[in-house]
């Protein structure tokens, strides 16, 4: 949906939503918890707020975002682009070419149906 021009205005330029659900151990579709989301969206709200995006970007804990298998996720709003990350790099890259700089990181980029490539 596009915002109308009545809209009032953002809160924020970027709202980060990073899923840190647990499953149980050894759960057939993984969990983003286990793969060490927490700790990167940790990382995250403190890179965000080293570089100055702090009042302009907001990073949220998640509960499930239901792409478990290929975590740990994030998605990104206003755009609803979905990332998958693995390290303090990939937040990194994603800060500074997706947020900061206006791009989209390619080789992160969550792709829902690579499932049915790869199955």
């Amino acid at each position: 949906m596009e915002r109308r021009s009545d809209d009032p205005p953002l809160v924020y330029e970027a709202h980060i939503f990073c899923c840190i659900n647990e499953r149980p151990p050894g759960h057939l579709r993984g969990c983003c918890g286990s793969k060490g989301a927490r700790r990167l969206c940790d990382y995250m709200c403190r890179r965000a707020m080293a570089t100055g995006l702090g009042h302009r970007v907001r990073a949220n804990l998640a509960g499930c975002l239901n792409q478990c298998e290929f975590g740990p996720t994030m998605v990104i709003y206003p755009e609803g682009v979905w990332y998958t990350y693995a390290n303090e790099d990939d937040i990194d890259e994603i800060l500074t070419r997706h947020v900061i700089g206006g791009e989209r990181v390619d080789r992160l980029l969550l792709r829902p149906d690579r499932s049915k490539l790869e199955g």
